[in-house]
């Protein structure tokens, strides 16, 4: 980032009509601009007085964190026009269709044949050689020959005859959507902005301008890559929580169960966005929802270990009292059976998360060691941070400030609900069998 700083302001600025952008390398697929707003509608020259407009109320709302606005329109793409005069090419014979090929041949060229080598064939391509093609003289004052159809003779006629060559300048290229012709406006976002925030702000000033019928605005780019993410992860979480839930469902041959387990993966989400606020974390879409989504996995395991021995405890006892395996076991033998099973699997619990803390750590942190330079020169090159850091580290901090919380719930809150909901049930069953 200094060293991006440093070249900005270099650079950037210091040559008149360059548009020059300095960012870094993109890690992962390609998303677009933090910053990306498409306008959209039918008449060109409206449309782009809309879209200057547009950039002029961002720049009046001076909101902080935006490295400069553009568009991706080429104003001033040089053209050349060849104005073929019809009434001239009667007169000759010659049809816009023979003038058009003609100057197409020239300039890009046509494939007239294959050249064969062995299995492998090349195309041949006539054109003009390269001191003519890019000389407009040379190229409109080239000859057009053909046999006159009246009289069956070879008629040569220059182009210049027959058309006028004009230079002006136009537009680089017109995007569509759906049939409408679409202008971008895109920039960086700073270094130390967050681009959500940016675009958050960016919406009341775009939703307080009025646009004429049959055009608007959308948010687009990576904003609209994070929605598509967020949208497809929370799909994600949603299966792998039900299939989850129908797994100890099965298991357990209970519903109570199964809820107070999968209680601690929503708990464990309070630990996670709790988390990031304390340290001012940024939340990460992708990454942070992958962490959350494997949170999920985790923080069941230690739930199951937990209730499967509270139940294993409870039927032993049961056995001992003579009490018949499907009756339930008094309050009193009830409470014990939970506090002692919270005695025994305090240990695994806790080892279980300290052991996936303490491995993710040197992730989250960013921990770089030179492993080959370590045992050849004894030099290990150990340094914290880099784009590594950068692309998982949200998810490593997602795991261990989820997994940190939940081992708290786990310990605590699991047997007191374990226990609250079976004392309700037990004391349910005792007055309706009463009643």
């Amino acid at each position: 980032m200094d060293i991006m700083k440093e070249m900005s302001t270099a650079i950037i600025g210091n040559y008149p009509g360059a548009v020059i952008t300095v960012e870094k390398q993109n890690e992962g697929p390609p998303v677009g601009k933090p910053i990306n707003i498409e306008v959209s509608g039918r008449d060109f020259d409206k449309l782009l007085a809309i879209t200057d407009s547009v950039i002029n109320e961002i720049n009046k709302a001076y909101i902080p964190g935006i490295e400069a606005l553009q568009i991706d329109l080429d104003l001033g793409k040089p053209e050349i026009n060849v104005t073929i005069d019809r009434d001239r090419a009667r007169r000759f014979g010659l049809s816009t269709a023979q003038i058009g090929t003609t100057i197409r041949t020239a300039l890009f060229g046509s494939e007239i044949s294959n050249y064969k080598v062995g299995e492998d064939e090349y195309p041949i391509q006539l054109r003009m050689q390269d001191e003519y093609r890019y000389n407009i003289a040379s190229l409109i004052n080239q000859t057009i020959t053909f046999r006159d159809q009246a009289s069956g003779k070879l008629v040569s006629v220059p182009i210049s005859a027959v058309a006028d060559v004009s230079l002006s300048s136009t537009y680089g290229s017109v995007s569509r959507i759906d049939r409408n012709r679409v202008i971008t406006i895109y920039s960086n976002v700073l270094e130390g902005y967050n681009a959500t925030e940016i675009n958050n702000k960016l919406k009341p000033v775009l939703a307080s301008m009025e646009f004429p019928d049959g055009y608007r605005y959308s948010f687009t780019g990576e904003q609209e890559e994070q929605e598509a993410s967020m949208g497809f992860l929370v799909n994600a979480l949603l299966i792998a929580v039900a299939l989850i839930v129908l797994i100890l469902v099965a298991q357990f041959n209970s519903v109570i169960k199964p809820v107070i387990i999968m209680s601690t993966v929503l708990m464990s989400t309070i630990g996670v966005f709790g988390g990031l606020a304390t340290f001012q974390m940024d939340f990460v879409v992708i990454m942070t929802g992958i962490g959350i989504v494997s949170l999920a996995g985790v923080v069941v395991n230690n739930g199951i270990v937990l209730i499967d021995y509270i139940s294993l405890l409870k039927l032993n006892r049961k056995i001992s009292l003579g009490i018949n395996p499907k009756d339930d076991l008094p309050e009193k033998e009830s409470i014990e059976c939970v506090v002692e099973a919270g005695k025994t699997r305090l240990r695994p619990v806790l080892l279980t998360a300290i052991t996936t803390v303490l491995g993710l750590v040197p992730l989250a942190v960013g921990l770089n060691i030179d492993f080959i330079g370590l045992f050849e020169n004894f030099d290990p090159d150990l340094y914290f941070g880099g784009d590594n850091a950068l692309f998982w580290g949200p998810m490593s901090w997602t795991v261990i400030f989820g997994l940190s919380f939940a081992t708290v719930l786990t310990l605590v809150v699991v047997p007191a609900m374990y226990h609250v909901l079976y004392l309700a049930r037990y004391r349910f069953k005792k007055r309706f069998q009463k009643a």
